[in-house]
């Protein structure tokens, strides 16, 4: 990923009533410019999904070194660098 480049990443869910939250994750789709992802939201929404939009990455701090870096939102926290749990196995 280049560092002027902002990706999007949409969840689609589904409601379904058989589960505790109500709702039924489908998938994820990522996205590179808000244009393209304008139209994708409104044709989803209409298809009577749930729609999540949300930055595919995110600047963290490693832990031990100090330095930035991008990592992803749906990265676990046990392999990201920017947590103990990480530098502890």
């Amino acid at each position: 990923m280049s560092q002027n480049t902002t990706e999007y990443t949409i969840e689609r869910y589904k409601i379904d009533l058989r589960r505790k939250e109500g709702l039924r994750l489908i998938d994820r789709i990522d996205y590179i410019t808000y244009d393209q992802l304008d139209s994708v939201v409104e044709d989803l929404e209409k298809d009577g999904y749930i729609v999540n939009v949300f930055e595919t990455y995110t600047t963290q701090k490693n832990l031990i070194t100090g330095e930035l870096y991008q990592e992803r939102t749906d990265t676990p926290s046990f392999c990201s660098p920017s947590s103990e749990s990480f530098w502890s196995m």
